[in-house]
């Protein structure tokens, strides 16, 4: 399994703000569902920064999302090392399969792979 991009999850109501803000560090906006934006770098692309309102299907909003290349394969290897899973294995309406798990600081990870 490897890895392709980790990236912040920053909860907040602040879109516009958030926008204006990290636009000031080469930062553009790359996807807006309304209750989630992402802000990549136009210079490198898989950097990139999550605001989010609030989780659309889950009952936790992530610190971080990890996208990796074998979702399934990360999923059973979290689950049977006895790991937290916060949020079930499924397919999301927006593209992407995720699980979330608990890490050992309490924070929730958004662990998903785009379909």
């Amino acid at each position: 399994m490897a890895v392709r991009r980790v990236m912040p999850v920053i909860r907040s109501e602040a879109v516009q703000e958030n926008r204006e803000f990290y636009g000031l560090l080469g930062f553009e906006e790359v996807m807006n569902l309304g209750w989630i934006m992402m802000l990549a770098s136009s210079s490198t692309p898989a950097a990139q920064v999550g605001i989010l309102s609030g989780d659309k299907s889950a009952p936790v909003t992530p610190d971080m999302s990890v996208e990796v290349d074998d979702v399934d394969a990360a999923y059973a290897l979290m689950r049977d090392s006895g790991a937290e899973i916060v949020h079930p294995l499924q397919d999301e309406e927006w593209g992407v399969r995720r699980f979330f798990v608990r890490d050992p600081n309490g924070r929730v990870v958004n662990v998903l792979r785009h379909l």
